[in-house]
Formats: C-alpha cells, structure tokens, sequence
C-alpha cells in the first residue's frame, strides 16, 4: 500500500512500497485523468519525458488499460527530447515507441515529435509552432492566467542533480520566461544538444507527475521537496510549482528515504 501524504506546497506525495506497486498506482492516475480530460474536452493532451518513465508506465499496456484507456483520443508530446534521430539509442521518441506507443491503439498523427532533421534552435522554435497550431484548435488547452499551453498532463522524471525535462541545475534555460519551448546545446549529460518545455509551460499544466524511483535520487528528492532553508541550493525540480494545477510526487521507498519526518514500518 502507498503512504500518502499531502504537503501543502510540494504537492502530494504518493510513496509506494515497490516498482510493482508504483506502476500500477502511476497507470490508475493516468487513466483516471486520462477518463476525466476525454469527458470533459474530448481529448487528452499529455507530455512524456525519457530515462525511465516510459519504463514505469508500462502497465498501461496491459490489462485493463489497454482495453479501457481511449488511446484515439490522446494527443502525445515530449516535455524534452535529445536533437538525435528518431531511431537514435539516446531519443526519447524511440524509448516512448518502443515501450508504449506502438503496444497500444495510438492514432500515429496523434504523436507530436521533433523535426529530428534540423537544429536545436529550429526543432525547438518549430515544436513551438506545432503545440501553438493545437492550442489555436483546442487539442491542447491554454492557460487563463498566461498564454502558455495548458497540458492535461505532464510526466517528469528527475536527476540525481535534480533536472527535470532538459533544464539543468544554474543552466540559463531554467530563466527563459518568453519561449515555450527552448534548446540548449552544453547539456552536461549526453547528448549536448536538446530541445525542452520551459518552466512557465510545465507549471501551466493541470497535472504534473514527478515520478522518482531509486536510492541515487534520495538526497535530490529530500533538497527538491523538504523545507531546506534559505542556503539550500534550489534545485529546477524544486522550481516545479504547478500554478493553479496539481503536482504529484511517485516515490518508491529508496527514492523517499531521506525525506524528513518520513518512517517506514518494516
């Protein structure tokens, strides 16, 4: 069973047992919103990351979801993609193909990937164009506080540097207000060259999921969720602060183990 417990401005903390536990806790929340987006507008607009997310959302290509989640109605973007080709080893798009995509009914024009045959600067100002088109008919909300993009539903893993999408500690990304979407070409984990949501974007969304699993991301989950102090280092993933939407924490036991106050009975 999960502890859960709700942190007035980290979100709610879902801290489940095992892997086991945490995919069939992440494929229920994601169906459930999933159900809630298609009845109230018709359409599901949801934004995947890579590293192991694609992983542990692979009980929704079983059953029941598989049968139960209506897969025409998902309209399917990436929080952050690498500037590689789309058969690359390193691109997120293959990671989510491989492991999701093409097990469940997803309508292929449905799925919005980079234009993996240009810059990082023109995939990113070009996937830019492509959401703002879907925000123009609605397959994507938009924000009634700003202009940005309203996502149903953002999926995020973390580092154990604590990045989340492509937005790297004291990177200048993680300042850029204007853009959606921006590029970066020095990532410090390979490849160099990357297109990513902004932080406006991602705190626009009506639902965030940081979902973090494994004793390395301890010490980043404890500095991006406990209150720290004003001399703690301010990790991007502590930037994530959904402005009117709600953002949820899936943490496996390892991953929670040096969140304060936290006790685990064996």
């Amino acid at each position: 069973m999960a502890l859960s417990e709700v942190n007035n401005d980290r979100g709610e903390l879902r801290i489940l047992e095992n892997l086991d536990e945490l995919r069939t806790d992440l494929a229920d929340y994601i169906a459930e919103l999933s159900e809630a987006a298609v009845k109230e507008r018709g359409v599901f607009a949801i934004a995947l990351s890579g590293g192991s997310l694609i992983d542990l959302m692979g009980k929704l290509c079983e059953a029941p979801y598989n049968k139960t989640v209506d897969w025409a109605k998902w309209y399917i973007f990436w929080a952050d993609e690498r500037v590689v080709a789309k058969n690359h080893s390193d691109s997120n798009y293959k990671l989510a193909k491989d492991g999701l995509l093409s097990k469940v009914p997803i309508v292929p024009s449905h799925v919005h990937s980079i234009n993996d045959s240009v810059s990082a600067e023109e995939a990113a100002d070009e996937y830019m164009f492509v959401i703002r088109q879907l925000v123009k008919t609605r397959m994507v909300s938009v924000s009634d506080i700003s202009d940005c993009p309203k996502f149903d539903l953002i999926l995020l893993g973390m580092g154990p540097d604590g990045h989340i999408a492509s937005l790297f500690p004291n990177h200048s990304a993680l300042d850029e207000i204007d853009e959606w979407v921006t590029f970066i070409i020095d990532s410090p984990k390979p490849p160099p060259e990357r297109i990513t949501f902004t932080l406006p974007v991602i705190n626009s969304a009506s639902n965030v999921a940081m979902v973090v699993t494994g004793e390395s991301k301890a010490e980043a989950v404890h500095l991006a969720i406990d209150n720290n102090g004003p001399d703690c280092p301010s990790l991007p993933a502590r930037l994530v602060q959904p402005t009117k939407g709600k953002l949820v924490w899936f943490l496996d036991k390892p991953a929670a183990s040096k969140l304060d106050g936290l006790q685990f009975s064996e």
